[in-house]
């Protein structure tokens, strides 16, 4: 099923201000939780060259959303949920700056980094969202939604329709070396 996004975004960390729309399909094996994560990934990161991987999840080697390099490869790797290790690893060998958006427990996803070798772990960016926050927004999830996201100093406010506002912490993580 496919659905559009019609985004007003400001983005104050950012000093970004834009109007964003796009259209993204929800994958048979994917939940709505994840198709918000994505939405939210793609306004959290807009910027010149931002798009959808092709294959999108039937393809499990590529990025959710990333930056293509005209000369090949990857300027920037995100992946939606708590991807594996090795894909981390791959991702990190591949390109400049590689970023996670969970909606699942974030520990779990730390511990499996911290136990695994991970090229250049240090420059990792996880950031989780409160799942409640999640389940809100895809109550209110529809075939055509129009949002305004606003996000500064790490809360994010996402309000749409007459009266829907739903506000979150958007939290970031510190990856830790594996230790050899």
């Amino acid at each position: 099923m496919l659905y559009r996004f019609r985004i007003e975004l400001s983005d104050m960390d950012r000093s970004r201000y834009e109007t964003l729309d796009f259209r993204t399909a929800l994958h048979p094996s994917e939940s709505p939780i994840s198709l918000v994560t994505r939405a939210l990934a793609f306004a959290l990161n807009s910027q010149e060259g931002l798009e959808f991987s092709p294959g999108g999840l039937s393809d499990p080697d590529a990025p959710a959303l990333h930056i293509p390099n005209p000369h090949g490869g990857a300027r920037l790797w995100i992946e939606i949920g708590n991807p594996s290790a090795r894909k981390l690893h791959k991702a990190s060998k591949a390109c400049n700056e590689v970023k996670v958006y969970t909606y699942k427990n974030p520990e779990l996803l730390l511990k499996e980094i911290a136990s695994a070798h991970i090229h250049r772990v240090e420059e990792l960016q996880i950031f989780s969202f409160d799942p409640r926050f999640l389940d809100r927004l895809v109550e209110g999830l529809d075939r055509e939604n129009r949002w305004n996201v606003m996000h500064a100093e790490g809360s994010l406010i996402v309000s749409w329709g007459i009266d829907r506002v739903e506000q979150s912490e958007l939290r970031s993580h510190k990856v830790t070396p594996h230790e050899k």
